[in-house]
């Protein structure tokens, strides 16, 4: 028996006004700020061969669900043929009760390919034919299903060392692709891959790294980048001579939590200058315990599913790094993003330690990261954002993904928003001032985001 597909018009919409503030936002373009897309696979404009590719390639979401389900990891990144992954799939899927992964497949399923049902091991075969067929159409290449996604501007994620080649290529695209700056490999210098990075880069001192790093930024500036981000364990402070650090680290010493962090100090403080120099945003995301478990590392790689949240005390050495880049006046627009929801109200109220005119929400409480990124953990980042400080001018959400059809995880975003503004209008919260609610949910939908990255 075939079983409905659950997205319909009223999806996650509860009330009178949730449905009437969706209306007004849920054709509005869609800027994603920051996200993990391949820009060769854009620049060649990648057609996937079947469901398998599309839904299920590098996506450590789902592959963490199957090995919840007990599914052999030969049926998850293993070799077996590619339809018998997607029936491993779509046999976890129906379980995924209270799962966001149920929600984003079937908003996925609708919106791209007009599927009407639930993906389960019974429609699993027709489903997947019928995916085949329409992925040999042009509209389903990877511009087109951009073009298709009402994407005005995507961000894609970018070492300082890339040649930006792709995005070149690029710049005829209806669509803006811009790079992001990801300096992490320069910065962490207590890690394995930090010496590697350096002999690649081909820098012999510190003073020629801080030259380095500027030179990139400028370079990647000139390609139209807006922003930076930064993968932080924890937050690094620390007030020390940089480049000791730096020569004991190529020397083969090791070094102390004090020289690294007095490092990771500097460097992002250089970075910081050169960002505000250029009107960049500064993305600081906070707190992933990352590659855990050792033996599916040392065969998978990073980026697999084994990686979770960290449990730190964050607030003290946050609170120090940004007022050092206060107080010298060198302190970007910056998002701040935390993988733990019990730091949601530290970041609150951080924001209001260092807001500066002119720029509304210079500093920002970013959409739920990550494990977050669910109806629970986006209402309550949204929550302690309206409690502590000023919703209306967040800036939005973002895909965070490697997926062409993650686009719709816009819509699960706009839905979300709608429903909580909606849900305090008719519990008399707010008054029914459709002008204003109009006004705050069609910012925080798209126009914040295009004002504050200036696109």
């Amino acid at each position: 028996m075939s079983v409905p597909n659950i997205v319909n018009e009223s999806f996650m919409l509860k009330s009178k006004t949730a449905k009437k503030l969706y209306a007004m936002i849920k054709d509005m373009p869609i800027i994603d700020y920051h996200c993990h897309l391949v820009p060769k696979m854009i620049a060649e404009d990648h057609t996937f061969k079947n469901a398998y590719d599309l839904f299920l390639g590098g996506d450590h979401y789902k592959w963490r669900q199957m090995r919840s389900n007990g599914i052999d990891e030969e049926y998850i990144t293993g070799s077996a043929p590619d339809y018998e992954k997607f029936l491993a799939f779509a046999k976890t899927l129906p379980l995924l009760i209270g799962n966001p992964m149920y929600h984003w497949t079937h908003l996925e399923l609708k919106r791209y390919f007009g599927i009407d049902e639930e993906l389960n091991e019974e429609s699993c075969e027709r489903i997947w034919n019928k995916i085949n067929a329409l992925l040999e159409k042009p509209e389903y290449s990877a511009k087109n299903l951009i073009k298709r996604s009402g994407v005005e501007v995507i961000c894609t994620t970018d070492d300082p060392a890339d040649t930006l080649e792709y995005h070149k290529a690029l710049r005829d695209f209806e669509v803006k692709v811009l790079p992001t700056f990801r300096p992490d490999k320069a910065v962490e210098i207590g890690k394995e891959t930090f010496l590697p990075y350096i002999n690649q880069i081909g820098v012999k001192s510190y003073s020629e790294l801080v030259a380095w790093i500027k030179d990139r930024i400028a370079f990647f500036d000139s390609y139209g980048c807006r922003l930076s981000d930064h993968a932080l364990e924890y937050v690094p402070f620390a007030e020390g001579d940089a480049e000791a650090a730096f020569n004991k680290r190529m020397a083969g010493g090791e070094l102390t939590e004090c020289e690294i962090d007095s490092f990771k100090t500097a460097l992002l403080a250089v970075c910081a200058e050169e960002y505000t120099k250029r009107g960049w945003a500064m993305q600081l995301h906070i707190g992933a315990l990352r590659n855990n478990n050792r033996r599916m590392y040392e065969k998978l790689g990073a980026d697999t599913g084994f990686d979770s949240i960290n449990d730190l005390q964050i607030a003290e050495k946050l609170s120090a790094f940004m007022n050092k880049l206060e107080y010298a006046d060198i302190l970007p627009k910056t998002i701040l993003y935390t993988l733990n929801p019990k730091d949601n109200y530290t970041l609150g109220t951080m924001l209001g330690n260092f807001q500066k005119a002119p720029t509304p929400g210079k500093i920002q409480f970013g959409s739920g990261w990550w494990f977050n990124d669910q109806r629970d953990g986006m209402e309550a980042q949204m929550q302690a954002l309206a409690n502590l400080g000023m919703l209306s001018r967040f800036v939005g959400m973002l895909t965070d993904s490697r997926s062409f059809v993650s686009y719709t995880r816009h819509e699960y975003f706009r839905r979300i928003l709608c429903n909580l503004i909606g849900k305090w209008v008719e519990e008399g919260e707010y008054p029914a001032n459709y002008d204003m609610l109009e006004k705050i949910v069609k910012g925080i939908a798209y126009e914040n985001a295009k004002t504050y990255f200036n696109f």
